[in-house]
């Protein structure tokens, strides 16, 4: 991965991430926002097929490589920000501006339509997050409230 700086390109910058999953932007139903409405969460809604989530763990895979160094386009890094060395807890803040799968993920219709469906109106990002923790590792991220 190049150190291009991808947020400025406002548009996809890889087209082969779009096959076809991304032309039926009719979004939620009623009764998943109204029951998002009611409880604050909705599940089993997809948005991704199966081949544009691995070329996404392909490229997670590259930016969590610790032989490399950390791309400076990130706004926050860490390789390992669990307390416990014995367990792993990737962390990351603009995997948007370095890898051409997360860059496009912004531009999904499907997931644009989702998120102005439950917010009531226009979306814009804010910043992106990439939180890892491998399964059955146990690092935890402590409950908490970010931008109170």
């Amino acid at each position: 991965m190049a150190n291009t700086d991808l947020s400025n390109f406002h548009k996809p910058v890889l087209p082969s991430f779009f096959d076809g999953t991304d032309l039926r932007p009719e979004g939620l139903s009623r009764e998943q926002i109204d029951f998002f409405s009611q409880n604050g969460f909705i599940s089993e809604v997809p948005v991704l097929s199966y081949r544009q989530l691995g070329l996404l763990r392909e490229e997670l895979a590259l930016l969590m490589d610790t032989s490399l160094p950390p791309n400076p386009l990130f706004y926050e890094f860490h390789h390992n920000e669990s307390s416990d060395p014995e367990t792993v807890l990737f962390h990351a803040l603009g995997a948007w501006r370095i890898s051409p799968g997360f860059h496009d993920l912004v531009f999904l219709r499907l997931i644009v339509k989702i998120a102005e469906q439950l917010l009531g109106g226009p979306v814009r990002l804010w910043h992106d997050q990439v939180f890892v923790k491998p399964p059955r590792d146990g690092a935890v991220v402590e409950w908490h409230q970010d931008y109170s």
